[in-house]
């Protein structure tokens, strides 16, 4: 046993028990799909359902509590007046729940664009992802730790009295986030925070998430549903049910200032998860082409226009979730080519930004003096992270040539959207002109003919809120059950999980006490042990947790 990884855990278990959040249900077992990795062995629509099922169970009967909460329709009525009054509502969020807000607001843009009664509020729409739009696009995981972060987040935005916060924190305990929270009330802006956990339980154990709870200024909506379907993804359950309720909210702000009256979402929900459930067999089939794709080793890449940002906010997301290789820029060859990547074939990549965003890139371009006024390591402080709106446009996310795209000789091209598009004629032939190259050619379609065709009958409205809530669900249970089908969970973790910041190493301890069958502090000690022995090597890191299993196998 090193006595520099002991060293390194004992003091993670002695002096980081803030991030010690195994008491959070987002981050323990479900028992509904405790068997996942069976159900799908046996069969892979079996597996879908099981997926499914969580959301049914617990995700609508959280929604039809909160539509009808008090907290939601302050929500709306302050969101209203707000906008009403020519002051900003801005959403923020980290990681999964940063790339809700960034889509959030895009919605409403281009529901403004489109809409005459909307397009005097455009630009009063707005968000903040930790790590600025960069992450949106690549996971800067780090910077959840720091309240400092999110606090400056909102000073460059310049929120003041009378504008209002949307915070949004899967776990409730997310310090970035917080800090926003902080910022905001320290400004007078009329705040709300939501999350997944019970506030109860959050306020009784973490004083961070206990100071903004019981803060009588912060209006709270707790919308605590359950553990996720894959332990600790809180992409899944929880940000489905914020992109429900946020965008529920939202979109009824809209409504309001149309003149009509908002749609009933919880029942709208209800109906689009029997639809879903009734495609298991489309999204099976989809799943197995996939896996099949990455089983030849070989790449996929989503193509799309109106669901552009949909598709990032999961593939982005499945790097840190499964340890897969994250998008790289162009340009970069040392990086490893990753395994899924979006493009939309019908502009360049500095146009798709613009008209996917409706607004001017907003990365950080902060300094190592930034850095240390915000209390970063050393290691950041020293090197700051690449994540300025020029490293951004790296990314070859437009009509720009890929050959790598298609390099193995067994990579796929999907085109991914609903049937009634506007520009779903040029956009299927630029498709087919991209596409001609990959040795596969699908289209997924939503209501719509098409390879894979997945039936929703969502209504019109003005935010298409169901259209989008629809495309979530599916590309989460096809990332999920790709990687399942890959051997990438156990039972129903994620055993191949990324160390990049103290949650996750409190999370992957915890797998490797549960699956390891051994206690916390051992589990921990075996962790850094893994850890100090991947800093030797070079390439392609293994799974950490997958290392240790197998050593005490």
């Amino acid at each position: 046993m090193s006595e520099k990884s002991k060293q390194a855990a004992l003091d993670f278990i002695a002096n980081e028990k803030q991030f010690h959040l195994g008491f959070l249900p987002t981050e323990q077992s479900n028992p509904l799909s405790r068997d996942l990795d069976k159900r799908f062995a046996g069969s892979v629509e079996d597996g879908v359902r099981c997926l499914q099922n969580v959301d049914r169970v617990e995700v609508l009967a959280m929604a039809q509590k909160v539509f009808a909460s008090k907290q939601f329709a302050s929500l709306v009525e302050t969101g209203t007046k707000v906008l009403k009054a020519g002051h900003k509502i801005c959403f923020s969020g980290c990681g999964a729940t940063g790339r809700l807000s960034i889509l959030l607001e895009c919605m409403w843009r281009r529901a403004a664009a489109e809409n005459a009664a909307l397009a005097p509020y455009a630009d009063q729409v707005f968000s903040i992802m930790t790590g600025g739009d960069y992450a949106l696009v690549r996971s800067v995981e780090f910077f959840e730790d720091y309240q400092t972060f999110g606090r400056r987040q909102v000073q460059e935005l310049n929120l003041s009295a009378g504008d209002m916060l949307v915070a949004i924190t899967e776990g409730g305990e997310t310090s970035s986030v917080l800090g926003t929270v902080f910022e905001c009330l320290d400004r007078g802006v009329n705040s709300f925070l939501m999350f997944n956990n019970p506030a109860d339980v959050l306020a009784a154990h973490l004083e961070r998430s206990r100071k903004a709870i019981e803060d009588p200024r912060v209006t709270v909506l707790d919308l605590s549903c359950g553990p996720m379907a894959l332990a600790g993804s809180t992409r899944m359950q929880a940000t489905t049910s914020e992109q429900l309720v946020a965008g529920g909210a939202l979109e009824a702000i809209a409504c309001g200032l149309m003149g009509q009256a908002a749609p009933d979402y919880a029942a709208d929900f209800g109906k689009l998860l029997s639809k879903l459930e009734a495609a298991a067999a489309v999204i099976s089939a989809f799943i197995m082409l996939e896996a099949s794709i990455y089983q030849k080793q070989g790449y996929m890449t989503y193509f799309a226009d109106d669901y552009l940002l949909d598709i990032f906010t999961d593939t982005t997301e499945r790097s840190p979730t499964f340890m897969l290789p994250p998008f790289r820029k162009s340009g970069d060859t040392a990086s490893a080519v990753p395994w899924a990547f979006v493009k939309n074939p019908l502009y360049p990549a500095a146009e798709v930004w613009k008209r996917s965003m409706k607004r001017p890139l907003r990365c950080l371009e902060w300094t190592p003096a930034d850095y240390e006024a915000l209390g970063a390591p050393d290691a950041v402080k020293n090197n700051p992270p690449a994540i300025r709106a020029a490293e951004l446009l790296r990314f070859e996310i437009g009509n720009e040539a890929s050959s790598e795209r298609h390099s193995t000789g067994k990579d796929a091209a999907v085109l991914l959207g609903f049937a009634d598009a506007a520009n779903r004629g040029e956009l299927k032939a630029k498709f087919d002109a991209f596409a001609a190259a990959f040795a596969e050619r699908k289209t997924l379609t939503f209501d719509g003919p098409g390879d894979y065709s997945i039936l929703t009958d969502t209504a019109d409205t003005p935010l298409s809120l169901m259209r989008h809530m629809a495309v979530k669900l599916v590309l989460n249970t096809v990332s999920t059950g790709v990687m399942v089908v890959l051997g990438r969970v156990s039972g129903n973790w994620m055993s191949f999980v990324d160390c990049t910041n103290k949650k996750l190493i409190d999370r992957a301890t915890r797998l490797i006490s549960e699956l390891g069958n051994m206690d916390y502090q051992s589990a921990c000690i075996k962790l850094y042990e893994a850890m100090e022995e991947q800093e030797k090597l070079t390439g392609e890191k293994p799974s950490l947790v997958q290392q240790v299993l197998k050593s005490l196998k």
